[in-house]
């Protein structure tokens, strides 16, 4: 659906991108991830035509983005950057004016659209009166009118409650499995990511440091957690191991140390052992060993 080749975008001789490439496939959810400063929204600016690129070449359905953008963007919506609204107007209204910037939609689809994104019951309302979750959604709605292929949310969650997130999160499962839609998102709710995402792309410092499935790689240690009453002792009696206890306490295995060798060690150390378990590897654990 979307191919990055070889991008690379300095400001003031900054590099804000360097050398990215990856691809998104059709019917994907996608993440794109990284600190602040990584590059996320550059690399998203260039794929809407927002920034121009010093080299390198984004195409959307086979078009290059920057000799033939009308063509590419012609079935892309996005949410970039913060959403502006005209707070004394209606919903209704903000939509039709940007409408009326962008091109014809037939009110059917913008009905449709604002049916999908649950806000029917508040569109004829002043825009000032709606909460931050509502402008969100308001706000995919705009990026829902010209009936895209490929949608790009740009920190869709920021800002919501745990409700807003979880509504925010069927809305974008629904666009693939129920619309069939492309998604590239960013967010710095990794745990939001995870349960989302088919892949992820981790910038660091405008380079790409990984792109693929995180849950298939292997780092060669291993994270377990340890309960224990006996926490002072566990230090002294771990040395010997060449292994140290967490304060959360957690363990850093390698992949080479048996587990049952630790347990045998803290036990005659004279540790009381109530839980000795393996953790599960999350997307952040992952992000975190990537980036240093």
């Amino acid at each position: 659906m979307i191919r990055f080749e070889s991008i690379s975008k300095k400001f003031r001789g900054r590099p804000a991108v360097d050398g990215v490439s990856f691809e998104v496939a059709r019917g994907e959810i996608f993440g794109l991830l990284g600190h602040n400063g990584a590059g996320k929204s550059t690399t998203f600016g260039i794929a809407l035509g927002h920034v121009h690129a010093d080299s390198g070449h984004v195409h959307i359905n086979g078009h290059d983005v920057a000799s033939a953008r009308a063509s590419a963007l012609a079935r892309v919506g996005a949410i970039f950057e913060t959403p502006a609204f005209y707070d004394y107007l209606s919903g209704w209204k903000n939509l039709r004016f940007f409408v009326s910037l962008s091109g014809p939609v037939p009110q059917a689809r913008m009905e449709e659209v604002i049916r999908l994104v649950g806000l029917e019951d508040r569109i004829h309302d002043p825009v000032r009166t709606y909460s931050h979750g509502m402008r969100q959604r308001l706000a995919l709605a705009q990026a829902l009118l010209p009936d895209p292929e490929l949608i790009i949310l740009d920190e869709p969650t920021e800002g919501l409650d745990p409700a807003g997130i979880h509504e925010m999160r069927s809305l974008i499962r629904d666009l693939r499995t129920r619309h069939g839609l492309t998604v590239i998102l960013s967010s710095h709710l990794l745990h939001e990511v995870e349960q989302l995402c088919d892949r992820v792309a981790i910038l660091h410092q405008g380079t790409l440091a990984f792109c693929g499935r995180w849950q298939d790689t292997e780092s060669g240690r291993t994270r377990w957690i340890l309960e224990t009453p006996d926490p002072e002792k566990c230090p002294g009696a771990l040395a010997a191991l060449g292994i140290a206890i967490q304060s959360d306490g957690t363990l850093i295995l390698p992949d080479n140390l048996d587990p049952a060798e630790v347990v045998s060690t803290l036990v005659l150390a004279g540790v009381r052992v109530r839980e000795f378990r393996k953790a599960a590897r999350t997307l952040e654990d992952f992000y975190l060993e990537t980036t240093g």
